[in-house]
């Protein structure tokens, strides 16, 4: 039993220590609450926004008001239907999407309204094409109003105690637009909030118990096994250590010194520590040579996604009408971008650049099957929109991983410039016709490849005339980011461009990687980079060079 001295001592120090644990179990629980809430909110508000993202790339917004009068019924049976399907998948009450009265915001047409009350026993009914409906309030006519106006990529509204009768859910909104980048609707997707509710309660709980639990626990661990398990304890420990720094030769192991699991853990580690001092020396060598067959391998990896890329240049020495320069510049060893170009047959030549989800060797191995699979799909002479469709078939029928790729393809006419290109999510093409500036063109992206079974892709036609550039790149040029988290974006990427618009295509790719290393300074490298560069000369005469 200890001295009353050092009794009343440990009273104190008990009562000290389980008031303070309650003290700071009530603070942390309640900054943990506010903390948790917000990270829970933004959570669901990105990922319900990418939700919503995506599913407005199945909106063809050319044709949104069109629906409303009847017109296009197949095309809006089959939205409808992908919409409906996505609406399952997702796992959210509502897709739903309007045409707003722009005139006050204060009404809207429904174009498509799918439900799903199975996910939060809901009783939605759904609208009609055509439903006229006056906006619920206030705040969703600003919201509404924002993004008409551009001044908001998205919009999100929480109603975690509504007063319809509903349970709490969080409305995302975001633009459908059309092919000139105007807005010409809005979809919406609300999703069930309960997860927010059904995991804030066990956190209260788990905190609550927890701090009254150690307070009791330190309270009597501290007055029974005060001395004997943690000052012995410890200073055996600390013995060891100062004797073995001293020495540095290995004794007897401490073992299990105490009941604590902390001290019994730090003797177990000095133990451990001992030991592995001890081997140190003799398995340096052997580590050192796992470390060079490391990476001897990932150099190999290297070289052979290097040799997958078509790398000689001119590609085509005989071929006078263009020319063309390519690079791909990973952010780890082997990355997951990929270009290719070649010929079809002797007037047609394709052009192909993309970039994977994901970085390292997962993504270098998908891209791999991603080229050859786009490759073969092209030598059958198929268009371009039906390269990306196959493609896209191939490559889902066994995607386990889940991964995608953004592509863009281009079929180039060489005896007259003509593209018919298809983008299936990729960044925008870049355009130089002669005497003029680089410009972006924002052509109509496609879904990506890999991420859903019987997409079709949208084509479309440029001509170059003699004289003119093309310039792909994957998302790693304009997202290149500095030390202060600036990106390099695509504004300086066209300024890159036209200090030296009639530059040859491989300086010109040394421009933009001269502009972007000059913005990033010594920030690490964050994304593949990846850029193609063609110029096209036209039908030149015999012997022309």
């Amino acid at each position: 039993m200890l001295p009353k001295k050092q009794y009343r001592m440990a009273v104190n120090i008990i009562g000290a220590i389980a008031f303070t644990l309650v003290l700071f179990g009530m603070v942390v629980s309640s900054i943990g609450l506010m903390s948790f809430t917000d990270a829970f909110q933004q959570e669901y508000s990105t990922s319900t926004f990418h939700m919503a993202q995506t599913a407005a790339v199945l909106v063809n917004g050319d044709h949104l008001a069109s629906y409303v009068s009847g017109e296009y019924a197949e095309e809006y049976a089959q939205t409808k239907a992908r919409l409906d399907v996505y609406c399952g998948k997702m796992n959210v009450s509502l897709i739903y999407v309007i045409i707003p009265d722009t005139s006050d915001y204060g009404r809207f047409v429904s174009v498509f309204n799918l439900v799903n009350n199975s996910v939060d026993n809901t009783e939605y009914t759904p609208w009609e094409l055509g439903h006229q409906r006056d906006t619920t309030n206030a705040e969703y006519r600003q919201k509404y109003e924002a993004l008409y106006r551009k001044e908001a990529a998205y919009e999100t509204i929480y109603r975690t105690y509504p007063t319809d009768g509903q349970h709490p859910h969080v409305t995302t909104l975001v633009p459908v637009k059309d092919s000139t980048d105007y807005v010409v609707g809005i979809l919406c997707i609300q999703r069930p909030a309960r997860e927010l509710n059904d995991a804030r309660r066990p956190f209260l709980v788990r905190i609550a118990i927890s701090t009254f639990l150690m307070a009791a626990l330190a309270g009597g661990f501290i007055a029974v096994f005060l001395n004997k398990q943690v000052v012995g304890p410890v200073k055996r420990v600390s013995d060891e250590a100062t004797r073995f720094a001293k020495e540095n030769t290995k004794e007897e192991p401490l073992g299990t010194i105490s009941r604590i699991e902390e001290i019994s853990n730090l003797a177990a580690s000095i133990d451990k520590m001992e030991t592995d001092m001890v081997h140190y020396v003799t398995n340096l060598t052997t580590l050192t040579a796992e470390r060079e067959r490391i990476g001897t391998e990932l150099q190999l990896a290297t070289s052979i996604q290097e040799s997958m890329l078509p790398h000689t240049f001119p590609p085509f020495p005989n071929r006078n009408e263009f020319d063309l320069y390519a690079s791909m510049d990973p952010a780890k060893e082997v990355g997951g971008d990929f270009y290719d170009y070649f010929l079809i047959d002797e007037d047609h030549l394709c052009l192909v650049i993309a970039d994977v989800s994901g970085k390292g060797v997962p993504a270098a191995l998908f891209m791999m099957a991603s080229k050859i699979i786009l490759q073969s799909c092209a030598r059958l002479g198929r268009s371009a929109s039906e390269i990306l469709y196959r493609t896209n078939e191939a490559i889902c029928d066994s995607n386990q991983v889940q991964m995608f790729v953004t592509v863009w393809v281009g079929i180039l006419e060489i005896s007259t410039g003509k593209i018919t290109a298809a983008n299936a999510g990729h960044e925008y093409p870049v355009i130089r016709q002669p005497d003029g500036a680089y410009e972006l063109l924002k052509d109509r992206h496609g879904f990506v490849v890999g991420g859903m079974e019987g997409v079709r892709y949208r084509e479309y036609e440029l001509t170059l005339q003699p004289g003119a550039r093309l310039f792909l790149y994957t998302d790693g040029v304009p997202e290149a980011t500095d030390a202060e988290g600036n990106m390099f974006g695509t504004d300086r990427m066209l300024q890159a461009l036209n200090r030296e618009p009639q530059a040859h295509p491989q300086q010109v790719l040394k421009n933009v990687r001269a502009a972007v290393d000059g913005f990033v300074l010594d920030a690490e490298q964050f994304d593949d980079l990846t850029m193609l560069c063609l110029e096209y000369n036209g039908k030149q005469p015999d012997g022309a060079e």
